[in-house]
């Protein structure tokens, strides 16, 4: 009898051994926020103190990545009167599944925070209103509308 089952334990370890594997190698791929989750260093940027209202037509429509380690986020070049500025939306799987779509030539206006990026001026956006309708990537606190988005 117990070489019958020999076979079967041998087979039942190789499958558990197997599906490991398969994991490490990235088969079974937790996503999660992408490093856009609250505790990024990248989120602190945004300072309700230094907010601003621009309104312009957007140039380029980019992905970036704000910090070494997260996924893609979005940012828009705008132009205003007065500059021509990047524009921080959020990441990229949050953006994907909003019903607005900002496009090349289309004419914005964004609310947000005014920060240094990379030496260089940029604006971390709360909202973007195209038209009637408006995008909204944070809350009158800065807190990122993807941050616990599902449970909303």
């Amino acid at each position: 009898m117990k070489n019958h089952l020999f076979p079967f334990v041998i087979g039942f370890f190789l499958l558990l051994l197997t599906g490991d594997s398969y994991a490490m190698r990235g088969g079974l791929k937790w996503e999660g926020s992408g490093g856009w989750g609250s505790g990024a260093k990248y989120l602190s940027l945004y300072d309700v103190h230094s907010a601003v209202t621009i309104s312009g037509v957007v140039e380029k429509v980019e992905r970036f990545m704000p910090e070494r380690g997260m996924g893609y986020g979005i940012h828009l070049l705008v132009k205003t009167d007065t500059e021509t500025i990047p524009v921080h939306l959020g990441p990229l799987w949050f953006l994907q599944k909003q019903d607005i779509r900002i496009e090349e030539k289309d004419r914005i206006e964004v609310n947000g925070s005014r920060i240094t990026f990379d030496g260089k001026p940029a604006i971390i956006a709360a909202t973007v209103t195209k038209g009637d309708e408006t995008l909204v990537l944070r809350d009158k606190a800065g807190i990122p509308a993807w941050i616990g988005w599902r449970k909303r």
